[in-house]
């Protein structure tokens, strides 16, 4: 059987890396995604981002209020940057093929889960560090879950799914419990153990021969 070039590539090489920031308050913004990614948004302060970057408090506050807006903006732009690259990453994988897309997302999810620098979910740690619903940080990481779910609702809709909601809502507490189950209990083979599970629902929901043409404009998740 052919395969496709992205299955045998890395998660790092499906997903691939975000692109040189032009400006210097991207690249302070770059910075802190960095950062916070790896030790946490209150274990690192202005201090630190300010030495890194090379910058002044000045020209920091030039661009941002608060430490608290630059975590927003952050947060923000890592759901942008990542939204476009799982979607890129399932193409590569599935193309347009509905069921194989949802499907593919897991074969993805299983190549970052065992990839020696995953740290877990960006978005799932701000908004664990930042509980309050009402928190900017908080909101800017559930606004990236929303809209992933959202996205999986829609793309099931385009594949011809009878009950696109409950299909979503189900797809999606797979994905979140599989995310739990490598971060918290530390099993990099999460997501293989999710698939099978993930191959009965897409049976159960979409059909074999879909009526539209998928595609996909918005991904998923780390």
């Amino acid at each position: 059987m052919h395969k496709r070039a992205g299955e045998s590539k890395t998660a790092a090489e499906l997903l691939g890396v975000p692109a040189i920031a032009q400006s210097g308050r991207e690249r302070i913004v770059d910075l802190a995604i960095e950062l916070f990614y790896r030790h946490g948004f209150n274990a690192v302060g202005i201090d630190r981002i300010v030495d890194e970057a090379g910058v002044t408090k000045t020209t920091f506050y030039k661009h941002f209020d608060s430490k608290e807006d630059l975590m927003e903006q952050a947060v923000r732009k890592r759901d942008r940057w990542e939204s476009q690259a799982w979607a890129r990453a399932v193409s590569e994988i599935a193309g347009d093929d509905p069921r194989a897309r949802f499907l593919a997302f897991f074969d993805v999810l299983h190549r970052w889960f065992t990839a020696p620098d995953f740290l877990g979910c960006m978005f799932i740690n701000a908004a664990a560090e930042f509980p309050n619903p009402n928190d900017p940080v908080h909101r800017a990481a559930a606004d990236y879950k929303r809209q992933t779910r959202d996205h999986f609702r829609d793309l099931a809709k385009r594949a011809g799914a009878g009950d696109a909601e409950t299909f979503a809502d189900h797809y999606t507490l797979l994905l979140e419990g599989t995310l739990i189950l490598r971060q918290v209990h530390g099993r990099d083979d999460a997501a293989a153990v999710a698939r099978p599970l993930v191959e009965r629902l897409v049976d159960q929901y979409i059909p074999a021969a879909p009526t539209n043409e998928a595609t996909s404009h918005r991904p998923a998740v780390k």
